[in-house]
């Protein structure tokens, strides 16, 4: 069987499935696990799927929910959380908005030898993360409960959020493109990130490299609301000239 014929079947499969795994597709094509790894990122690149823990799901318009999110970029999300954490000080406050990355951002906040900070989000998994920790005082913003992504939005959250001033943002997003900026799939979800941005002296963005050149749904704001960016060694070339022709500092972890 031709690659082409191969990948169109895969990509059949997965329209039919909705996911795909390795091993299943390794048997059914008797190839290696290798050729088929090598045929899913041919695949993402073209953004046709995204590849997740062990196979590839089908790209969403719309949000996936967290479980799945988690799944995917696990060790570049890691590495991104690691990266984020040591940019914070001792006394600051934190804005981490909801996100699987923001969320990685999180476990490692945990390790890090500070007497005090203050973390606000609207993501109830990093607010039990980081919850019975003495040092760190976590303010959860209220709202609407998104069970997509455990996040909280909507005109309450934004009313609490606008009595805030804040040093450094961290926020994961589902899109980043040079020409229409940082998007997500939830129009209120979009919303309240566009104020967490104004409400803060510094916006960083966490994103693995399969959220660039990909636009969703609703915007959030242009890149030139951005000042930095972290992100994995897949990111393309091309894609961080880009940025920083948009005076952002880029990260690659």
């Amino acid at each position: 069987m031709l690659v082409e014929e191969r990948r169109r079947k895969i990509l059949q499969m997965l329209d039919e499935q909705g996911s795909v795994m390795v091993e299943e597709l390794s048997e059914r094509f008797s190839v290696s696990t290798v050729t088929i790894r090598a045929d899913l990122a041919s695949l993402e690149r073209t953004g046709r799927l995204v590849r997740s823990h062990g196979g590839a799901v089908k790209p969403q318009v719309y949000d996936m929910p967290l479980g799945v999110k988690e799944t995917l970029h696990r060790r570049e999300k890691g590495r991104i959380g690691q990266a984020a954490a040591k940019m914070i000080r001792d006394g600051e406050t934190v804005l981490l908005d909801s996100g699987t990355s923001t969320a990685a951002i999180a476990r490692e906040v945990k390790a890090l030898p500070l007497r005090a900070l203050t973390v606000i989000t609207n993501a109830l998994n990093i607010a039990m993360e980081l919850a019975g920790l003495r040092h760190i005082r976590v303010i959860m913003l209220g709202g609407m409960l998104r069970e997509m992504s455990y996040s909280l939005v909507g005109p309450h959250a934004e009313q609490i959020l606008e009595r805030f001033h804040v040093d450094r943002l961290f926020l994961g997003v589902d899109g980043v493109d040079p020409e229409v900026g940082l998007t997500t799939p939830d129009v209120l979800e979009a919303k309240l990130n566009a104020l967490m941005i104004r409400v803060s002296r510094q916006v960083v963005v966490v994103a693995d490299s399969s959220k660039f050149g990909r636009r969703s749904l609703s915007k959030i704001a242009d890149l030139d609301a951005v000042h930095k960016v972290i992100t994995d060694r897949k990111i393309s070339a091309d894609m961080v000239r880009a940025l920083k022709a948009a005076n952002i500092e880029v990260v690659i972890v």
